[in-house]
């Protein structure tokens, strides 16, 4: 089944077709500079829909370099390779399975081809640096190209990473500089937060991400914690006696957060790892308590986040509205069909 688009994200699709269209030879005067002419590229961490990539990297706009996942001795690209079905048996069976950073040779890759296509500067948008080395590898490459690059660490992770890179593309299309581009998406991941439950801390404590006392306490009581992102890092937010009463807390803890966002800006994304079905009613309950929340995103966990957080993982990203108005100045806090 694929993921599901909430309503507001065709009517986005809509307006980034419109601004590149008119940025082509012969397009109305009401086309954006040439001078102000910037990329983004982020890294397959983001989380972002496949077809939502598609649609926007067609020119050169948006590019999502893939992070690796080595499963036993093989090595697979997140997006290169179907590779969600092999980590999932992997982790059943017991198989290693790890991550790395992209090498600083792909971002390369990436800002030559942005400036070959004629963008004079790029936004790089990535996972949190406490998390991967992801960052550094897009700095090191920064330092090796002629184009301006700035290198953004979202100090986040999944769709909230995404979150802000779709308000940057938004941004970019619309003839932004690369200082309002990544202006936009600080604005958007400062708002955006990552709240999270696993079945199991051994993932994590494998991947370094958690502490190996952290991991064992866990263990020995059957506790079933809530953990958040803050800081760029994995923090434990609650700890429960039981799953079923760990996924109701979540729901709690996610509800409580959109409910306090401004009216009408909460946005919603769930993510799953082989129980879509308990990701798909998690959705279902949230939209029932924030009726003026477009439907949530519902999506497969990227490999490379999937590989630590193992199966049976359950994410909730709470964000906000904040597709920049086009032609407008100051708050990029957008309203109507243009909100993502």
């Amino acid at each position: 089944m694929p993921d599901r688009e909430p309503p507001g994200w065709p009517w986005l699709r809509e307006r980034l077709t419109r601004l590149r269209q008119t940025t082509r030879p012969g397009a109305a005067a009401e086309a954006v500079p040439a001078a102000v002419r910037t990329a983004v590229v982020t890294d397959s961490a983001a989380a972002l829909p496949a077809d939502w990539v598609r649609d926007f990297t067609a020119d050169g706009r948006l590019t999502v370099v893939p992070m690796p996942v080595m499963v036993g001795s093989e090595i697979y690209g997140e997006g290169e390779d179907d590779i969600v079905d092999t980590i999932a048996v992997a982790l059943a069976s017991g198989v290693p399975v790890r991550t790395s950073r992209p090498s600083p040779g792909q971002f390369e890759q990436a800002y030559l081809a942005a400036a070959a296509r004629g963008f004079e500067s790029v936004v790089s948008i990535h996972i949190s640096a406490e998390l991967s080395g992801t960052p550094d590898s897009a700095r090191l490459a920064a330092a090796k190209v002629g184009i301006p690059v700035e290198v953004l660490d979202s100090r986040t992770v999944g769709m909230a990473q995404g979150m802000g890179v779709q308000s940057a593309v938004v941004a970019a299309a619309d003839g932004r500089g690369a200082e309002e581009v990544s202006a936009y998406a600080r604005e958007r991941l400062d708002r955006t937060r990552v709240y999270f439950y696993v079945p199991s801390l051994e993932q994590l404590r494998r991947g370094g991400r958690i502490g190996a006392a952290a991991s064992l306490w866990g263990t020995m009581f059957s506790i079933k914690p809530i953990l958040a992102v803050e800081g760029g890092k994995v923090v434990p937010l609650e700890k429960v006696r039981s799953a079923v009463r760990a996924i109701a807390r979540l729901e709690e803890v996610a509800a409580a957060d959109a409910l306090s966002r401004p009216q009408g800006e909460a946005r919603i994304a769930v993510h799953h790892f082989g129980n879509r079905t308990e990701a798909e009613q998690l959705a279902s309950r949230l939209e029932r308590q924030l009726p003026g929340c477009p439907a949530a995103q519902i999506s497969s966990l990227p490999a490379v986040l999937a590989a630590h957080a193992g199966l049976g993982v359950l994410v909730v990203i709470v964000g906000e509205s904040s597709t920049p108005v086009p032609g407008s100045a100051g708050t990029s806090r957008g309203t109507g069909p243009l909100s993502t």
